[in-house]
């Protein structure tokens, strides 16, 4: 080999050191790699959780279509808000039970709460009839 060429080797060699330390430190620094904590409840303005009376919607009807473009079974988990956008991550508390769960519909079944579970959830909360909930946006 040539002076030249083991040059030519040495620098690509290092480019390519360099690069790969670059991409490690760019991965560290984004958290990637690190263990995930996953979505956490994000507090209210002074520090707590909003209120809101909530019921299940019942037992979904055989291939109910929801406006978020969801097909609920009875194994399906997710709240019906009015307002809040499909998919929006939300926790709620109903007692000592705090669970994390997303916005699958915006069109309530009736009149007089908020939100509205979908049965599964509503079973995991233990929450019979039209409570008063405790939920929070989450974040990752």
């Amino acid at each position: 080999m040539t002076p030249a060429v083991l040059q030519r080797a040495a620098v690509l060699g290092a480019v390519a050191l360099l690069a790969a330390v670059g991409a490690l430190a760019l991965t560290s620094r984004d958290g990637a790699g690190a263990a995930d904590p996953g979505p956490r409840a994000v507090p209210t303005p002074d520090g707590g959780w909003y209120t809101a009376l909530a019921a299940s919607r019942g037992v979904a009807g055989d291939a109910e279509r929801t406006t978020c473009r969801r097909i609920l079974t009875g194994r399906s988990l997710g709240v019906t808000h009015p307002t809040l956008p499909c998919g929006a991550k939300i926790f709620l508390r109903y007692g000592e039970t705090e669970l994390l769960t997303e916005v699958i519909d915006t069109k309530l079944m009736e009149t007089g709460r908020q939100f509205e579970l979908t049965e599964a959830l509503a079973r995991r909360l233990a929450l019979e009839g039209t409570q008063e909930i405790e939920w929070r946006f989450a974040s990752r």
